[in-house]
């Protein structure tokens, strides 16, 4: 579950402030190191530097049991595989020459647990990082495997669920039967229970279409049956062009031009219940600037922030190959704004040839994240009005492979665990 602490900062003889150990050395501040601290109307913010490793995304396959529609899988013509014992050993080896070691998070585009061997990664990972986390489709979390899996030591399982309803959830996860999922969730809470006392942490991964919105209420009536502890909401990405009538984010793209984010009015509300009265006007706002509403003190706005360099992640597929997000580690076609778009993928290094360490703190990459912290790419994902908003090589303000001006990643519209 999610765990928020309260710490008393001091200042030295000389006002410096002096961070809690525990803190520093999870957010990588050693001296030297800089880091960004921003003034707003609601206080200071601390960023994390970007210098520092704090979440492993591993690929164990790229291979799935299901063929739903929003796969990336849909639209790449790329060798499949299984991760290698070896090239496990090498990246688990490469985290733990970190000081502080990083998370670790089994995912990526391909469905974990069918991979032979996931049980023993998730033990192997366990014992050099101390936050464990996976995601699946559910359909193949069956008894023997939740417990198995608990064993290990797993601490988060996520599951990708896009639906309330069988009939909904079929016409977009082709080969899935959501109640046996539901099933499957339930028994997992169960086991866990029952081993260790205490509910699992839970989430609930949904991809927001058309299609499906109308669900979403009663997914999330069901928490308290199935345990949930979290749910993650994200847009869907049109890999396809039939799955562009499926976006619900058209007028919000349009917005960030329409009302600039630095002159837009900020939108603060209390907390306030959805009913018959409030619920047209509260989409009525909402529709008049919606990234940059705010409610119960968190602002929706996360416009020109990269959620993978900021929070210090890196994704490893299958073969080993080192990138710097999900988004660059598959070269595939996508749609933004209707206009075909091809994403080539960004390799840093294999594991297999440079330790992780030295494969983060290379010069190409220090100067890679540096520049996506800073995001002076050009806009693509507004603008869209020329030939370099087809993929992601160079754009109009003069940077060269790779862009990111055109992730929906980084304007908040896509959004991973």
């Amino acid at each position: 579950m999610t765990s928020h602490h309260k710490y008393q900062i001091l200042t030295d003889n000389d006002g410096n402030i002096v961070l809690p150990p525990e803190i520093a050395r999870g957010y990588g501040i050693k001296p030297g190191v800089n880091f960004l601290i921003e003034d707003t109307d609601d206080g200071v913010v601390f960023h994390r530097p970007v210098s520092n490793l704090s979440k492993v995304y591993i690929e164990p396959t790229s291979q799935c049991n299901l063929s739903c529609r929003t796969c990336i899988r849909n639209v790449w013509e790329e060798k499949m595989g299984r991760m290698t014992s070896a090239t496990f050993t090498r990246i688990l080896r490469g985290i733990g020459e970190f000081d502080h070691r990083p998370s670790i998070f089994f995912g990526g585009f391909g469905e974990p647990l069918s991979h032979p061997h996931i049980v023993d990664m998730v033990a192997q990972a366990k014992k050099v990082s101390s936050k464990v986390e996976l995601i699946t489709n559910g359909m193949l979390l069956d008894q023997t495997m939740s417990h198995e899996l608990i064993l290990a030591g797993l601490d988060t399982l996520w599951v990708s669920v896009d639906g309330a309803k069988p009939e909904s959830y079929a016409d977009v996860r082709i080969g899935a039967a959501l109640p046996e999922i539901f099933e499957n969730i339930t028994k997992y809470r169960y086991q866990y229970f029952m081993r260790k006392a205490v509910d699992p942490d839970i989430g609930l991964a949904f991809v927001a279409m058309k299609r499906n919105i109308t669900d979403l209420p009663a997914l999330l009536r069901m928490s308290t049956k199935l345990g949930i502890s979290r749910y993650l909401v994200t847009n869907v990405l049109p890999y396809t062009k039939e799955m562009c009538d499926e976006v619900l984010y058209e007028r919000s793209m349009d917005s960030i031009v329409s009302q600039p984010c630095c002159w837009a009015p900020r939108l603060d509300l209390p907390v306030i219940d959805g009913n018959l009265y409030t619920n047209e006007p509260l989409i009525q706002l909402m529709s008049v600037h919606p990234r940059n509403f705010l409610t119960h003190g968190k602002l929706t706005d996360n416009i020109d922030y990269c959620p993978f360099v900021r929070k210090g992640s890196v994704a490893i597929a299958w073969n080993g190959n080192l990138s710097p997000c999900l988004p660059l580690m598959h070269q595939h076609e996508s749609y933004m704004k209707n206009i075909h778009r091809v994403v080539k993928r960004y390799v840093v290094g294999n594991v297999m040839n440079q330790p992780l360490v030295v494969l983060w703190e290379s010069r190409e990459y220090v100067d890679f994240r540096k520049r996506v912290d800073e995001f002076d790419f050009s806009p693509c994902t507004v603008c869209a009005s020329c030939q370099m908003a087809e993929s992601n090589e160079e754009d109009c303000y003069g940077n060269i492979f790779p862009t990111c001006g055109g992730c929906l990643w980084a304007q908040g519209f896509i959004r991973c665990p």
